[in-house]
């Protein structure tokens, strides 16, 4: 067996002295700031961790990547990693110039020669690297609706690498991991990827991988960025350490990788598995759904449960790592004891708590076997994440003008705040317009804005524990996705779609803005001369035509408590 994987791997930084030099040269250069995606995608290009990549993929590699997994010159890489920035931005620089990539405090982190600058054709890299082009998936939902329009490729010189100020001693760039690997003597490295806290089940899988394999355990979970609604890294992090003393400490360690995912399945599997080669490692585990964002818009998973182990399987041999077949573990009650789900003995009584399972035990409150997790871990997950009725959230009204939206609003924060317990805010359309966003006028960026910053409110609100309502119109459906994706990071989010008619809203017309409208006073009038997205799948659809305010805003109240956000 070579120890190829102990000897160093290119980088791109320049040394220290060169880099000073670069620094008060770029001070003259168009620069760009990062997104944190990017971020991400600039550290593993400078550490090495994405080699042969010197830089973002120019046309012909993305190319390449996109229709069949492979660079230009050959060599296999399954992910497009790219410099997406906006139409304006890509106006400003010309392809042969050299522009600083800073992070978002303005920090100079590297310089960029651009060689290319081009226009994606983003429908067919969805189709071709994450199989479809739905937006159901997270990766297909930024690729549309928050990657810059155009793609600038060049090879990167590195300057710095990002700062983090969190968990400084456990991350290792893929040299460091080497030279660590050389020190203590190992030949052979099996890495687990993940993105959840580690339960007890993986604790059995992994240590069979490592036996199996014959091999020392890396244990390798992703900082960077996951999919929207995981765990937060920073609880993560402490929930791997609670349970590191589990592991023998000579044949396992633990290193953070700052990898953006993609969640994209199959390809992702090859892409970590090469990650994790240049990180000096001869294994990988795979799991079952590798990587995977869960259901599409139909309902289906995106991808078969084996897809990702077969695609590895395919290009095993080209990425230079083995794979470990990760298996599905269970626990059996009479040996009390973890077995893989094909080795179970017959008639054996099996337990299994599945991670929407474990998530409802953490919202309710509910009791979590020792069997099933470490007692150290579920306390870390519970200081995080306390029952639901303790937690912040919440609760987002969209319908016509003249609905009822606010009304009902008012309605259930006199309601909530008679209750008690936490504190609760209203977010109302002109509340908010007249103390956030003042300046704003009603075009669709506008209107989009004055949302985004609504949702922005709300995320915060909830993450401290209140009880955030907003009445908005919110008439497109893309923002008010992005709200919830904002707020799920902390809490609950509960669309509730006013459905009154616009018939009945414009008989209303308590304001008279349907009148205006008509008379063309008012440009683009949700309903008359702008579209309106009804909610497809909202947690609450209220009607408002023969039913009371008091009664609307009960059924609000219903429906929080059946999710345990209240209490009865």
């Amino acid at each position: 067996m070579s120890i190829a994987n102990l000897s160093p791997i290119p980088e791109l930084y320049v040394s220290y002295e060169s880099a000073q030099k670069l620094k008060v040269e770029a001070a003259q250069l168009t620069s760009h700031d990062l997104t944190p995606r990017q971020i991400c995608d600039l550290e593993l290009l400078m550490n090495g961790g994405f080699n042969p990549l010197k830089g973002f993929l120019t046309e012909k590699d993305y190319t390449g990547v996109v229709e069949n997994m492979r660079l230009a010159d050959g060599s296999l890489w399954p992910m497009p990693i790219t410099l997406d920035v906006s139409e304006d931005f890509a106006a400003k620089v010309e392809v042969g110039q050299d522009i600083a990539l800073r992070d978002q405090e303005g920090v100079i982190l590297a310089m960029m020669s651009v060689t290319d600058k081009y226009i994606p054709n983003k429908a067919r890299e969805a189709e071709m690297v994450f199989g479809a082009d739905d937006s159901a998936h997270p990766a297909v939902n930024y690729l549309h609706n928050q990657a810059g329009a155009v793609y600038l490729g060049g090879p990167v010189t590195g300057i710095q690498q990002p700062v983090h100020y969190d968990f400084k001693a456990r991350r290792d760039t893929p040299n460091e991991l080497r030279a660590y690997f050389r020190k203590v003597g190992w030949r052979k490295v099996v890495a687990f990827q993940t993105r959840n806290p580690l339960h007890r089940a993986h604790q059995e899988l992994t240590f069979r991988a490592a036996r199996e394999a014959q091999a020392n355990l890396l244990i390798h979970p992703v900082v960077g960025m996951t999919k929207p609604g995981d765990v937060d890294h920073f609880t993560r992090v402490r929930c791997y350490e609670a349970v590191l003393d589990q592991y023998p400490s000579s044949t396992t360690t633990m290193s953070l990788l700052n990898l953006a995912m993609r969640m994209a399945g199959p390809r992702e599997a090859v892409w970590h598995g090469l990650i994790r080669k240049n990180h000096g490692c001869t294994h990988f585990i795979v799991g079952r759904d590798h990587a995977g964002p869960g259901k599409n818009s139909a309902g289906q998973d995106f991808y078969g449960p084996y897809d990702a182990q077969d695609l590895f399987k395919t290009y095993e041999t080209e990425i230079g790592l083995e794979m470990v077949d990760f298996k599905h573990m269970v626990y059996v009650q009479e040996k009390a004891q973890y077995f893989p789900a094909d080795e179970v003995p017959e008639g054996a009584t099996v337990l299994d708590i599945s991670g929407t399972e474990l998530r409802r035990r953490l919202a309710e409150g509910l009791e979590i076997p020792e069997w099933f997790s470490f007692p150290q871990v579920v306390t870390e997950l519970r200081r995080t994440r306390p029952a639901r009725s303790k937690q912040g959230f919440t609760v987002f009204f969209t319908g016509f003008s003249g609905s009822g939206k606010s009304t009902i609003a008012n309605a259930l924060m006199v309601k909530l705040m008679e209750m008690g317990g936490r504190p609760v805010t209203l977010l109302d359309g002109d509340l908010v317009r007249k103390n956030l966003s003042s300046e704003l006028g009603f075009s669709k960026e506008h209107r989009d804005l004055n949302i985004r910053r609504i949702g922005y409110v709300a995320s915060e609100i909830t993450k401290n524990g209140g009880i955030a309502i907003c009445a908005p119109i919110a008439p497109y459906a893309t923002t008010r996705r992005a709200v919830r994706e904002d707020v799920e990071q902390f809490g609950a989010f509960l669309e509730i779609h006013v459905a009154t008619s616009l018939e009945e809203c414009e008989r209303r017309d308590r304001k008279g803005l349907y009148k205006l409208a008509r008379e063309g006073k008012i440009k683009e009038f949700t309903g008359i001369s702008d579209p309106y997205n009804v909610p497809e799948n909202p947690e609450l659809r209220i009607e408002t035509e023969n039913h009371d305010v008091d009664n609307c805003a009960h059924q609000v109240l219903l429906k929080l408590e059946s999710m345990g956000l209240i209490k009865g």
